[in-house]
This record gives structure tokens, C-alpha cells and sequence, in this order.
């Protein structure tokens, strides 16, 4: 009847080996390749989720990482009641980690695991009291192992079928856990990802449909009539099927949008489909990209992605994506930090970001110093509290606080 166009499709892979052991080294850091990964609070498996919604697909890439960046280059504060810390054995453990890894890259990592999987982990390396090193752990290849009350009372960390199991209690805990809001899950945290999982999947399958139609001359749909010899003919049911059954091996999908074929023996072909413009294809792309960019925090705007009108201007959208996303993330992920390692420590402190530096707040913060500090009716221990200050030791300044500080 008709002969279609073909085409082939290859595909490649590669090998990674294992990287030697250290000492004071990771207990898992040693095996480095890929896992096949789990995830216990969602039907969706955590690597199809990460490999569709970032590795994939560019508004949910970009999103995470100006997430990640944005939190991981914050100024940190480190201080408890009475001083604020200039040095401090924390600091520095924050500022190297590692051998491999500055404070950067292990917060980077640290915030991108949460964000992709809802749960982020770090391991401490050492014996007693604060670690020698921190490590972050990947998030798919970890398994809670929850206790017969329902607490966890280990951490299971699974490499090329070979586990590592992390044990609790006894003492701090070498496994620092951290995870978002999950309504229905005692353990596991709740990714963006899960939320902005259709989004993902319409604007990747836009993405394809688009490029299949462009590398198919962009041909829309339509029928195909069969006219016998006196123009009323019909198929016979061998022809009928074996049309159908090529029809959808060769023309359904996305992949095979637009593909051109052969008529032969009366068939013909008629249009019936819209154009891309027609059906508002891209504004169909765009709001897609739009959810995906809510669902993790970020304004539109900031992603390039037009029609979004939320904010007046690109100052107040920057502005509202470090209020509204970054501070409260990078807050509540390193006041988890302090208490945890406040535990190996023995002492406890708070560490959280420093709005005074930064930029994207200079004029808020400006503006609040002014208030307070014109503000005759308060005192100047609930002065130095609201601008997020240490006390000030009586009998003694706050210049004299500085100076020993």
C-alpha cells in the first residue's frame, strides 16, 4: 500500500571505577558510580524524577541551581547569647570539610539534594567531639531504618548492592538528617520535584514534539481517504489492518510527529490538524515552565520566561525570591547544622545567614536599622534583639562587647 521513512537510533555508555580509600576518609566515599536508587514516599522513583525534572529539562535545572547557589553563597553568623564569633573551631570545620570540598560546593550539594529529593544527609567523620570532616551523602542511595517505637535507629547507605549501615544512639548522631515537609511520610521529605512532576512531563514532551516536527518539515496531521477505481471502493480487512497497524508503529507519538510517507493504490492524503500556532503550543510550553518555576520558589521572571507579570521590575522579583525562597531554606538547613553539630561539640550556638550582607536586601536592611535605631520608646537590649544582635553583658557597652568579640 505505502512505504514509510525509517530511521535508526543508537545509544552509548560508560564506565567509572572506584577511587581509592583514605584515612579519616568517609566511611562510603570509596564507591563512586551510579546506584540504582529508591525513594520511599512516592510512586515516582526518585532518579526518573531527578533525570526528567534536572537533568532534562532546563527550567527546573536552573531553578535548582539558582537555588543552590544562591543559599550556599550566603554570609554566615555564628553567635550565642552573649558575642557574636569571629573564628570559631565550627567555622572553620564549615569553611573545609573536606579534602575534596570547600564550604561552596558542600552546602551546594547539601541544598540541591533537598531540593531534588526532599531529603538531604551529611556524615561526620571523626571519633569523639566536633568532626574532622563533613560529608554529604546522596540522598537516593539512603534508607531510614525507623525502630520497633517508629523512631529511626539506624541509616542503611547502599552502593553497587554493598550497604553501610549508620547506627543511632549512644551518643550524637554521625548521620545529620535533613528533610522538607512531607503531609503523609513519618521519615521522608517531600520534593518540589513531586508536585511539578506533570509540568515536567508536558513541558518535556513539548520539547520533543517540537523537535520531531521541525526534523519532519513540521507536516501537521490529518486522513487518509482510499478511492477504488470507481471512486467508492473499499478496503479489504487484510489492507485495513495492516494500514492501521503501520499507521501506529509509524505516525503515533511524538517522535514521529509530522513524518511524511508513500501513497499508493488510491490512497490519498488530507489535512486536518492545527499548527503549532494554532493550538497556542508554545503558551501551553510556557505556562508548564511557569508551574515548574513556582512549585520550586522562583520567580518567572528571573527564569526568562514571559507573561509572568507577578513583580514590577527584575529588583523587586530578586528581592522577592531571596524573602520568600532562599532565607527560609538556607535558615532552616543551617540551624539544623548548629544543633547538630553543636551535639558533637558539646556547646551549642546559633548559626544562620547574614541578611546585613546581603545585596539583594542592602535596602530593606538599611532601611530597618534606621527605624530602630530612631526608635526612642525601646531599650538598647531590644534594640540589639530585633536587628538579631547579641546581648550586651551588664555593666559593660556594646563597643567594649565588639572589641573583646
Amino acid at each position: 500500500m505505502f512505504e514509510m521513512f525509517r530511521r535508526g537510533t543508537g545509544e552509548a555508555a560508560a564506565q567509572a571505577g572506584e577511587a581509592p580509600a583514605e584515612r579519616k576518609a568517609s566511611a562510603v566515599r570509596a564507591s563512586t558510580w551510579p546506584g540504582a536508587g529508591r525513594v520511599a514516599w512516592t510512586p515516582r522513583e526518585s532518579g526518573a524524577l531527578t533525570r526528567a525534572g534536572f537533568a532534562a529539562n532546563p527550567v527546573g535545572f536552573r531553578a535548582v541551581k539558582m537555588i543552590a547557589e544562591a543559599a550556599a553563597a550566603l554570609p554566615l553568623v555564628l553567635q550565642d547569647r552573649r558575642r557574636r564569633y569571629d573564628t570559631h573551631p565550627m567555622l572553620d570545620l564549615l569553611a573545609r570539610p573536606n579534602a575534596a570540598q570547600g564550604r561552596a560546593e558542600l552546602l551546594e550539594a547539601l541544598y540541591g539534594q533537598l531540593l531534588l529529593t526532599g531529603n538531604a544527609y551529611i556524615e561526620a567523620v571523626g571519633e569523639e567531639g566536633l568532626p574532622l570532616e563533613l560529608h554529604v551523602l546522596r540522598s537516593d542511595r539512603m534508607a531510614l531504618v525507623p525502630g520497633p517505637d517508629g523512631w529511626p535507629m539506624a541509616y542503611d547507605y547502599t552502593v553497587n548492592g554493598k550497604a553501610h549501615r549508620f547506627a543511632l544512639g549512644g551518643g550524637p548522631s554521625p548521620v545529620c538528617h535533613i528533610k522538607s515537609f512531607h503531609p503523609q511520610d513519618d521519615h521522608y521529605g517531600f520534593t518540589p520535584l513531586q508536585a511539578a512532576a506533570s509540568a515536567v512531563d508536558v513541558h518535556n514532551a513539548a520539547s520533543r514534539w517540537s523537535k520531531a516536527l521541525l526534523d519532519n518539515a513540521a507536516r501537521p496531521s490529518g486522513a487518509l481517504i482510499y478511492r477504488g477505481a470507481d471512486g467508492q471502493g473499499a478496503l479489504g480487512q487484510d489492507q485495513y489492518d495492516r494500514l492501521v497497524s503501520e499507521m501506529e508503529m509509524q505516525h503515533s507519538g511524538a517522535r514521529n510527529a509530522g513524518r511524511p510517507m508513500l501513497l499508493e493504490g488510491g490512497l490519498d492524503w488530507r489535512p486536518m490538524g492545527f499548527s503549532p500556532s494554532d493550538m497556542e503550543f508554545q503558551q501551553t510550553k510556557e505556562a508548564a515552565a511557569r508551574e515548574i518555576a513556582v512549585a520550586f520558589g522562583v520567580p518567572p521572571m528571573l527564569l526568562g520566561i514571559p507573561g509572568d507579570a507577578t513583580y514590577a521590575n527584575y529588583q523587586e522579583a530578586n528581592r522577592g525570591f531571596y524573602r520568600l525562597t532562599v532565607l527560609p531554606l538556607a535558615a532552616r538547613v543551617t540551624g539544623a547544622l548548629a544543633d547538630w553539630l553543636g551535639d558533637h561539640a558539646g556547646s551549642h550556638a546559633e548559626l544562620r545567614p547574614d541578611l546585613d550582607g546581603v545585596p539583594a536586601l542592602a535596602a530593606e536592611r538599611e532601611a530597618q536599622w534606621r527605624r530602630v535605631g530612631e526608635a526612642t520608646f525601646l531599650t538598647e537590649a531590644e534594640k540589639r534583639r530585633l536587628l538579631g544582635l547579641p546581648e550586651v553583658a551588664p555593666g559593660r557597652t556594646a563597643q567594649e562587647e565588639a572589641q573583646d568579640g
